[in-house]
């Protein structure tokens, strides 16, 4: 009687991934056939990258973890392993970078703006000023976007998957430099970028992330802040009004909206991750700690709120990001 294979046995990612290579295994396919039934589906799994995932000592992405999983008929366990792959990654990350982020959120003292230091544990911090401007006034937007500097692997070729060579996954897909302004278009809508504006059920009266119209984002610009190691901030820039970053809201009617806020040393951290199974260029925004960045319930049409959801790899969750035009 074989055991089940559960992603909760897994202590670290090389015991993950030694679970994934079972799953394979288990699934009798070969990897070109794995490739062949995720391109059923509209996706992409290419048998080198795969090998590579399976032959290293790497976490997988998330999309591309979900692919293999779908592919190998495994598509309803696809949350729990999600769920274990992202508390091993925030296991290795608290390593690297959370003295770095620990380091840029400031602890309320003798000197702390008035209102923080008496707000109840585990409230949002409250902005230090607001930012002044509304799209009621004047309609101007933002495009948001990240760039990775992740690092380039080599992959293993598979026995099954002759004549081909070595490839990289988890490198940095051409994107923008830091400090370059950026754009940001969802895969499912790339018509739209996204850009401030307001709640469509008006249940949160500030500016928030929204997808519009990519022509309607100028003057407005966003460039990247590093934080520490491979995270950033997202920062809005205007011309009249200054700088605001990106702020994942945690509580509230407003939790899970992202929201422009000027004390940028509050503001969230983020890790652009590759999502090349959505085309080149893709990319899944993961905010430090909370999920990834999504269109609410996969809304294709403009004004469609930017969320923080559990990562799952799915389209509504990729980015397209490119320099500004």
């Amino acid at each position: 009687m074989e055991h089940e294979i559960s992603p909760h046995q897994a202590r670290d990612a090389d015991e993950f991934i030694a679970l994934l290579r079972r799953l394979k295994q288990r699934s009798d396919l070969t990897y070109r056939q794995l490739e062949e039934r995720a391109a059923a589906r509209g996706q992409v799994l290419a048998r080198s990258t795969l090998a590579g995932v399976l032959g290293g000592k790497r976490l997988p992405r998330p999309e591309l973890l979900a692919v293999f999983l779908h592919a190998c008929g495994r598509g309803d366990e696809v949350p729990a392993w999600l769920r274990a792959r992202d508390v091993l990654a925030e296991r290795e990350m608290s390593h690297s970078a959370g003295e770095s982020v620990a380091s840029a959120e400031p602890v309320a003292g003798p000197d702390a703006a008035p209102g923080e230091a008496d707000q109840p544990i585990g409230a949002e911090p409250r902005r230090s000023s607001p930012r002044r401007y509304s799209r009621a006034v004047l309609p101007l937007g933002a495009a948001v976007a990240v760039v990775a500097a992740a690092t380039a692997a080599w992959m293993l070729l598979p026995p099954d998957a002759p004549g081909e060579n070595t490839a990289t996954t988890g490198a940095a897909v051409g994107g923008p430099a830091t400090g370059e302004r950026v754009r940001l278009r969802p895969v499912a809508a790339p018509r739209l970028c996204l850009t401030d504006g307001h709640v469509r059920d008006g249940r949160y009266a500030s500016l928030v992330a929204v997808q519009r119209p990519c022509e309607e984002v100028a003057p407005q610009t966003t460039v990247l802040e590093p934080v520490g190691g491979d995270l950033r901030r997202i920062q809005w820039h205007h011309p009249e009004f200054g700088k605001g970053c990106l702020k994942a809201l945690t509580d509230g009617p407003a939790a899970g909206l992202l929201e422009p806020w000027d004390a940028c040393e509050k503001a969230s951290s983020f890790l652009l991750q590759p999502a090349e199974v959505w085309g080149r260029g893709a990319f899944a925004l993961r905010v430090q700690g909370q999920g990834c960045v999504g269109i609410a319930a996969s809304d294709t049409t403009e004004g469609a709120e930017a969320v923080v959801e559990p990562c799952t790899g799915a389209e509504n969750q990729a980015f397209l990001v490119e320099p500004a035009r």
